[in-house]
């Protein structure tokens, strides 16, 4: 049987539950042993795919093609682990899984009620990933706040537990915000003391507070709140604000954080920290020797969470060619044949992101053709290979009008169609082509160079497709399909051998970008940039 961590949230959302358990998690890598993180989410949506980014943020899909919530991006950035369905759970996927057995009859006749019926399945869930014997220890956090109505039944279940379990075999990690009033010149405990007694009224007490901050804590402080929040001195970590993300690791291992719950959790056999890859990414990272602009282009810029992978692999790429990636953010609404020039001018690179629907399309086309014209690396991710597929079609295929189905049923030209097999479905929710699926890739190709091997995996989300209708009038003119699954006939990559770095991509590369082994066609197109920044200088 494996350990288990919970990390719960207090005071606000938006503390950085998430980024806590995976330092955790990645420190306790680092220290020899195998480790796992799962997000519980108190909403009542199965899960996000079917949220608009601006509620959510993006839908991060796994590898056995679960759409989940963006912390799994964060927890497979950290520990370069891959995540599955069973990482991700949320009310909706519970309660779902406790209606579907009450019509089967499974409760025998009995009254089904939130105690037992569905904190026993929030446990059985809780506990899967570590029955297995693949990880010594699991970290689970906590969707929401403490007090939150919604996540009452995920606390009432960590109670159980915590009352089932050995004592060495589980603890609870509790994060809380220490404000600072300026006013006053001081640092406020009150909502933390507030947060800890609201959790320990539902009879879970937390072992370790760890507080956001963002100034230092003093020796006074700390022992303030171990005080009145009933925990050891010592078990009162500051977590500071960071200047990346990437950093907090570092901090969580200055204060000690993994030893507290290596103590807690009685585990013996461990080895000293080794950090050294880390500690060579976060050099690069904090010492670029240039810097590039990238153009963003998308339309729902206004959220950066809706991006989030893709952000997060312009940082792992940045590092690895040692240059500051800032990136534009280029509203496709707001893009036009008019202004393209005045908006775009000045980049060293062009990434058309990923979407749904009609909205800041024509934007998104315009961007596609400025790239091209103009010899500025272009990067387009599925919807955005798509729009680079579309431009061609209209601009050097002449096919006027040409379009997806997506966005036009009529066109006369569809080059994107729906797939055949999502032309039967009709319910929205985890119908996608989801998840990891091969490609294979031409020699002497673009995609050939970035990726050095002719056969990949990547991950998808989609349900449109380029249409091999049309396939051999874009080659015949001068567009490459380098990538194909050869499974399904599926165009999966496209480039401009013609153009210094063009290139396309069905699938979603970002969402495999790790710190340690960042995606290969963001490395590539960032050298791309780079080397045109160079010749600009």
């Amino acid at each position: 049987m494996a350990k288990y961590i919970f990390v719960t949230g207090g005071v606000t959302s938006s503390l950085g539950k998430g980024i806590i358990a995976a330092s955790l998690a990645k420190l306790l890598q680092a220290r020899g042993l195998t480790a796992t993180i799962q997000k519980f989410d108190p909403y009542i949506n199965v899960d996000p795919g079917t949220l608009n980014p601006y509620e959510h943020g993006e839908c991060y899909v796994t590898e056995d093609g679960a759409e989940t919530d963006l912390d799994l991006g964060h927890y497979e950035r950290f520990l370069s682990t891959p995540t599955s369905q069973a990482n991700n759970v949320t009310t909706g996927r519970i309660y779902q899984t406790v209606i579907n057995k009450e019509r089967a009859g499974e409760f025998l006749g009995k009254t089904v009620q939130v105690v037992p019926h569905i904190t026993d399945e929030i446990k059985r869930r809780m506990l899967l990933l570590g029955q297995d014997g693949k990880f010594d220890i699991v970290i689970t956090e906590i969707g929401g706040t403490v007090g939150d109505i919604e996540s009452t039944p995920f606390i009432e279940t960590v109670r159980q537990i915590q009352w089932e379990l050995p004592e060495e075999d589980v603890m609870v990690v509790h994060l809380t915000l220490i404000p600072y009033l300026n006013a006053a010149k001081e640092l406020k405990t009150k909502p933390t003391q507030h947060s800890v007694r609201m959790l320990s009224e539902t009879g879970v007490h937390p072992d370790v507070i760890v507080c956001r901050t963002e100034h230092p804590l003093n020796d006074d402080i700390k022992r303030k709140i171990a005080l009145f929040c009933n925990v050891k001195a010592g078990n009162v970590i500051e977590s500071l604000d960071a200047s990346t993300i990437y950093e907090v690791p570092l901090l969580m291992l200055k204060e000690q954080l993994d030893l507290i719950v290596l103590k807690k959790l009685n585990i013996q056999n461990f080895k000293d920290a080794d950090l050294t890859k880390w500690n060579i990414f976060l050099d690069k990272l904090k010492h670029p020797k240039a810097t590039i602009n990238i153009g963003l282009i998308g339309k729902y810029i206004e959220l950066q969470d809706a991006y989030k992978s893709i952000l997060e692999s312009f940082i792992h790429a940045g590092a690895m060619n040692e240059v500051k990636v800032n990136v534009v953010n280029v509203h496709s609404e707001d893009l036009t044949a008019e202004n393209v020039n005045e908006q775009l001018t000045g980049l060293h690179g062009l990434l058309v992101a990923p979407g749904f629907g009609n909205r800041g399309i024509e934007g998104k086309i315009v961007a596609v053709k400025y790239a091209r014209e103009n010899n500025l690396p272009f990067f387009g991710i599925c919807l955005g290979m798509q729009m680079a597929v579309i431009e061609f079609a209209r601009n050097i295929l002449h096919l006027k009008g040409a379009h997806s189905v997506e966005m036009d049923p009529n066109t006369e030209h569809p080059v994107i169609d729906m797939m055949e097999d999502q032309k039967r479905i009709t319910m929205k929710g985890g119908t996608m082509r989801l998840g990891s699926y091969p490609c294979t890739i031409a020699k002497d190709t673009l995609a050939y160079k970035i990726y050095g091997q002719t056969n990949i995996n990547e991950r998808h989300r989609h349900r449109y497709e380029f249409n091999n209708t049309f396939l051999k009038l874009f080659q015949e003119n001068g567009m490459v399909t380098s990538g194909i699954n050869s499974d399904l006939g599926l165009v999966e990559i496209v480039e401009l051998p013609k153009h210094p770095f063009f290139i396309g991509v069905q699938y979603h590369p970002e969402l495999k970008s790790t710190v340690e082994y960042p995606a290969p066609l963001f490395v590539h197109f960032i050298a791309a940039a780079k080397a045109l920044a160079a010749k600009k200088a």
